[in-house]
This record gives structure tokens, sequence and C-alpha cells, in this order.
């Protein structure tokens, strides 16, 4: 599973800011055929406050046969499930391939099994892997998932047929997926999991301890910091500690701007990691909410330092005038 992260920071859904412990996994699906994953982030960075979409959604990822875009923090409450599982559960959208339409909301029209069972198979195996990672990190697991028309029969989502409109279609259903979710989990061989030197990691949300009887982690440590391993073997040997197998974690890099620093020098259990495919974009998720009685110059005075700076926003947030209002929130250069 190839893992990109760039944060949807203009979409009203981010600016609120609203936070959440994930308790499950909601599995939707795009029902705008032909289009990728990449190409979702110009659709939905955009506010419905000022104007800019017609919309009020936002979701966690995006998933196709080849990537997984990452639009929101995991922890980021969505707008994606239309009722209360926003604030238990983390959102994704399969993407459909092109070559039909739809009619009456969900029946697809001009679809072909045979034609599109290998680009299902692979957005099939992406989200799994997806499914395997976040289960992995916030202590989950496969019956901790569901689909979005599974959400309506529960009473914590809209009334929508995704996915089960789709997955029959290639011989899958929700049951089929959890179980090769259950599969994965129980098999680490079945995707890339195995922690190795050079490898970027971050610490479960669950974690207490760096491993079985140490001290605890540091809030910050988990909070401010991916890291990277830097060993994995002690006199050619694995290292154990309180009867788990550790790493050492020799650097630390910043999730504000990705910076790579010295790390905290400590063997810590494989098992309470999880590795980390991308940095996320920080440069996209600095932001200032316009107040009344700003100006360009202010703003640039107060957070980039010097107002001759003001210039910068402009180009950034591609204004033609100086003219900004309150609530607007604009992008800031680093």
């Amino acid at each position: 599973m190839k893992l990109f992260t760039k944060y949807m920071t203009r979409n009203d859904c981010y600016t609120a800011g609203r936070k959440i412990t994930p308790k499950g996994i909601m599995v939707h699906s795009t029902a705008v055929p032909g289009v990728m994953a990449a190409e979702w982030f110009s659709r939905w960075n955009k506010s419905y406050k000022a104007g800019e979409i017609n919309r009020q959604v936002c979701v966690h990822a995006f998933v196709d046969d080849k990537e997984v875009w990452q639009y929101l923090p995991w922890d980021h409450r969505g707008w994606h499930a239309g009722g209360a599982a926003n604030n238990t559960h983390i959102g994704f959208e399969i993407c459909e391939p092109a070559g039909f339409s739809y009619k009456s909301g969900s029946v697809m029209v001009g679809y072909d099994p045979a034609k599109q069972e290998d680009y299902f198979r692979k957005a099939w195996q992406n989200a799994v892997e997806l499914c395997v990672m976040l289960c992995r990190k916030y202590s989950l697991n496969e019956n901790d998932i569901i689909c979005h028309s599974e959400g309506y029969k529960l009473g914590i989502a809209s009334n929508h047929a995704d996915v089960m409109h789709w997955f029959p279609k290639h011989g899958e259903n929700m049951d089929t997926f959890r179980k090769a979710v259950k599969k994965a989990l129980e098999n680490s061989t079945d995707i890339n999991t195995d922690i190795g030197i050079g490898d970027m990691v971050e610490f479960k949300v669950s974690v207490k301890n760096y491993y079985p009887g140490s001290v605890e982690v540091p809030t910050w440590v988990k909070n401010d910091y991916y890291h990277r391993v830097t060993q994995t073997l002690y006199k050619g040997k694995p290292v154990i500690k309180g009867g788990k197998e550790c790493v050492l974690l020799g650097k630390k890099v910043k999730k504000s701007g990705g910076q790579e620093i010295a790390g905290i020098n400590t063997w810590v259990a494989k098992e309470n990691l999880v590795i980390v495919n991308s940095i996320p974009d920080n440069k996209c998720n600095r932001t200032y909410t316009v107040q009344k009685g700003d100006t360009l110059w202010r703003i640039a005075e107060k957070e980039l330092g010097r107002g001759t700076r003001y210039p910068e926003i402009k180009k950034l947030n591609g204004l033609t005038s100086d003219t900004i209002y309150p609530g607007q929130v604009l992008k800031l250069p680093e």
C-alpha cells in the first residue's frame, strides 16, 4: 500500500478542528466513476462557507487501485457518515473505475465485472491494508469495520447503499472484507509491517510504556514526533525487553515540518509501533483564520514576523486584492 498524506486545510471540516477517539472504520465508495484518489484533493479542498463548494463533506482518505491518499488526520472528526458515526468512525472512500454510469442513485449501468475485476482486486487489497494499518494503530479489529449501508441499518449513518451496491458484483460483501482484514491482521507477512533499520514509525495510540515494565512514554514523544529506527540488533542478536522484541529509535522526525533531529535513543517493543509511509505536507497545514479588524499586513507582521511579507500570503492564496473578511482561512508560507 502506497500512502500519501496531504491535508485538505481549506475544507471547513478541517478548519473546524474537532477531534475524535476512533472506535471504528466506515468503508464508502465514491459513486463517481473514473475519479481516482489523488484527484479528490482539488475537488474537495474548498470552503463551503466561502461559497467555493456546494457540499459540506470530507473523508479521511481515498483509495484506488494504485495508492491511498489521506486528506484528514485519522483522529479528526470527518463529515462522511451523515450521522453519529462521524463522532466515532474513520471514514474512507474506495474510488470506482471509469466505463459506466449511474441511474436512480445507486444502480450501476454498463458496469462489466469481468473487465473491472483487476481494478477491483487491487483497490480491495489497498482498502484491506489501510484497515489493517488503522486497526493496529487504534487497537481495533475486523469487527469494528462497517460500510455506509451497514451504518444506516445501525442508525448511525445516512441512507446510502455503498458499498453493497458494488461488492457483490465481484462475489464479495462486507463479511468477506472483514475476513480478509482478519487474515491480514493474523499474518503480518500479508503486508509490509516488519520494522527495519531506516523505517519511520510512530507509536500506537494505546501504548503506555516503551516495553512491558519500562517507564511511561511521554505524551510529546507520541504526539509531536515520528521516529526513525536506527538499530534492530545488539551484538548480532535481537533485543528482548519485557519479553518483547525491540528496535532502537535513534532519530526524531517532527510531525510539524518533517525536520529530522537527534532521537530518544530508546529501545521500544516493535508491537508498539506502526510504520509511517509518508510525512504530511505540513506546509499546507499552517493556516490563519481572519479576525475582525485584520489586514494582510497585520497578519504577516503577527504570524510571519514582518508586515512586508504580506505579498507572500496574497500569492499563496491566489488573492487579487488586499480585501479579506472575518472567518476567511488563509494559508501561511513558511
